[in-house]
């Protein structure tokens, strides 16, 4: 995903965008009441927080919960930090710090953790991480976010290191040492699939790769897993200040955990959304 900022002198196209969104029951007065809760969501997080809507578990735990589909992801953070739509689930940690950073008077708190969907490095032209040749044309995503998180994948590979104060925003000029005279061809993230002919390997977001056919889990060289390392990558609740401690914001906290839902997510994405339990503090460090 490219992360897009809208500039101030947008502003009057969001107010529009997010009056048209109240029309279209984007968020009401009441959208987090007591028992009824508004989530801004897009993609596949969509067809999960759909499911969700409609679960026994959600009927057992008294609360009906309102899925708005909002494509734009400035849009959908500016509705949630103004209070229009309580909560949103479609982004990271980072890219929630990465717009806080860019919208101070807005900024959104992560209410609770969902999943890692790992990144992974493919190849047509070797099985095992261990053939990658010297010399080696790596394809990476040119994109911020999932270029920084594919050389953090190769640095714990083992392929590269990276300088100390390599951060979010770090790119190819934070690697330290490249003992396999790696090189890398910046390639526009949606591309992986068809670029896969042309280098020795891709770096590719689980969507990406879903959508070119392949499993992270099963079809990847390595790939990101739940730890330390991966933190900021873990993908979260978001709320604004107004909504960031309401009982039925929290409630879908403890929903999306709920056993037959994860069963559901696991069965439905084939295991590539992988579960991440824990603390928001955890995600900081």
């Amino acid at each position: 995903m490219r992360v897009i900022y809208i500039k101030h002198s947008k502003k009057i196209l969001v107010a529009v965008a997010i009056a048209a969104g109240l029309v279209l029951g984007l968020g009401t007065s009441t959208g987090a009441s007591a028992s009824s809760v508004t989530v801004g969501t897009q993609g596949t997080d969509a067809q999960i927080w759909r499911h969700i809507a409609k679960s026994s578990a959600a009927k057992q735990a008294h609360l009906t919960i309102h899925v708005k589909e909002v494509t734009d992801s400035v849009q959908l953070n500016q509705a949630t930090g103004d209070g229009t739509i309580p909560v949103n689930a479609f982004q990271s940690f980072s890219y929630m710090q990465a717009y806080n950073k860019e919208n101070p008077t807005k900024k959104l708190t992560a209410v609770g953790t969902t999943y890692l969907e790992p990144m992974g490095l493919y190849s047509k032209k070797i099985k095992h991480l261990k053939q990658l040749p010297k010399g080696a044309t790596i394809g990476i995503p040119e994109d911020p976010a999932n270029l920084t998180r594919g050389l953090k994948l190769l640095k714990t590979a083992g392929l590269i290191t990276l300088k100390p104060n390599f951060n979010a925003l770090g790119n190819v000029s934070g690697i330290k040492s490249n003992p396999r005279q790696l090189k890398f061809r910046q390639i526009d993230g949606s591309t992986g699939p068809r670029v896969l002919s042309d280098v020795d390997a891709v770096l590719m977001s689980n969507t990406v790769a879903q959508d070119g056919g392949l499993n992270v889990l099963k079809d990847s060289l390595v790939h990101e897993k739940v730890s330390r390392e991966t933190n900021q990558d873990v993908n979260i609740l978001a709320a604004g200040d107004k909504y960031r401690n309401n009982k039925s914001v929290k409630k879908l906290i403890k929903l999306y955990r709920n056993k037959g839902i994860q069963r559901y997510i696991k069965n439905e994405f084939h295991g590539t959304k992988v579960e991440v339990i824990k603390p928001i503090s955890a995600l900081k460090k």
